[in-house]
Order: C-alpha cells, then structure tokens, then sequence
C-alpha cells in the first residue's frame, strides 16, 4: 500500500515510517527538517531498498504547504491507500497565561492539516472503495490537562474530527480509527529523570496500527487508548 504521514521523521511518526516500510508499503513523508527527512529515507533505503520513499519539507500549519504535501504524495506514489495524520504542536502552558495566538497555532497544525488532508484524499479512497485512516490523537482529547490546555482543545476536536471522518467514509468500505496514547517517549521528554521503561514507546503506536491494519474486512477499530502501565506523567 501506499502511505502518506505527517510528522514523519521523529517519535512517532517515525516509527510509523519504519514500521510500514518493513511491512512492505510505500511512503510519503514530511517534516519541517530536511536533514532529519533525509536521515530516515536513507535509513529505510538501507534497510528496504525496495521500497518507494518520497520526502517532502513541510509545514503542517500552513495549508498551502499542506495541499502541496498531498498533491505531491498523490503524484508520487499514484493514490495513497493509508492516511496517518501524526504531526502535532505541543506548548505547555495554562490558557490563561499563554500568548493569544496560541489556539489558532496548535489548531492549524493539530486539527486543520487533517483536515485539509482528509478533504483531499479520502474522496479517492472511498470511490476506490478502501483505504485506512489513523488520526493520532491524544489521551488529550478525552482528559484534562490544566498546564495543557489549548492542546487538550485541539486534541479533542481532532477526535471529534475523526469521528465525523468514520461516519462520512464507512459506506465506502474506508475505515477510521483515532490513536490515543498517553505519556510516549519522544523529544518532548528530553532531559526528564523518568525512567525511559516508564513510557509507552513510539513503536507501540505503530505496532496497533500493524495490527489493525492486519484485521478483517469487516472489523474496524473506532478508538483506542494506550496509557503507561504506571499511569501518566
């Protein structure tokens, strides 16, 4: 299959990448960071020289980059079978101490560049008649988190979004399903004194998606939520 992330080229949408790759699929990636892009391309390559690997710098706040994003994908790889909407802002501050501007930046990139995405490929998924959705939500959107805030707001619409997205594509035989993890070791975690097995890893994320993505026809996992065993941090 071929398979579109944002997001791509650390924590989780990292491992994503490379799990997909090592199942066999097709890539499109993006970033802001074109070196850390073109580590993992080489890095798949290496590992994969079969597989197809398209990078492309982009920021995700940005709709005209994030429509560039998709039409390359689309020329790239011909269609995309697999949408994995990973790329998030993160700023942790209450609401009301943070700068005004801050809910329309996590937004933009939290929300609206699914948005943009599912609006250009989902059509072509459901007129094929399959397709696969991961919305990389957050434990986020279903808790509050008072020193996040503004992303607890974003997070949630992005389930809400999710939800709209599985009820919109399911007669087209497209399935949907909203990832919710909770404390994940990525960068956002540099420098902590938490042991790093405290965490869930990002390549549990993408192992869930391995598994769903390996279900029947006609299951379709709504939501799941993955938590650290000792609760969050």
């Amino acid at each position: 299959m071929n398979v579109l992330i944002t997001g791509a080229s650390k924590g989780i949408g990292r491992a994503i990448a490379l799990n997909m790759a090592a199942n066999g699929h097709d890539l499109a990636l993006c970033a802001r960071n074109v070196k850390d892009l073109e580590l993992l391309r080489n890095q798949i390559l290496n590992l994969y020289p079969d597989r197809k690997v398209f990078i492309k710098v982009t920021d995700c706040s940005i709709k005209s980059e994030v429509l560039e994003f998709a039409a390359f994908s689309m020329s790239s790889l011909g269609s995309i079978e697999v949408l994995v909407n990973n790329v998030g802002v993160f700023t942790p501050f209450r609401i009301l101490e943070e700068d005004d501007d801050a809910l329309e930046a996590h937004m933009k990139a939290n929300v609206y560049s699914a948005y943009y995405l599912y609006k250009k490929i989902a059509p072509q998924m459901k007129e094929r008649g399959n397709g696969y959705i991961f919305n990389i939500c957050s434990v986020a959107s279903i808790e509050t988190i008072v020193n996040a805030g503004t992303y607890c707001v974003t997070k949630s619409a992005l389930l809400s979004l999710n939800n709209i997205m599985r009820e919109e594509l399911m007669d087209g035989q497209v399935k949907v399903t909203a990832i919710l993890p909770g404390s994940t070791l990525t960068s956002s975690w540099d420098g902590s004194s938490i042991s790093p097995d405290k965490f869930i890893q990002p390549e549990d994320v993408a192992l869930v998606i391995e598994q769903i993505m390996k279900m029947s026809n006609g299951a379709n996992v709504d939501q799941i939520l993955i938590k650290p065993l000792h609760g969050q941090f």
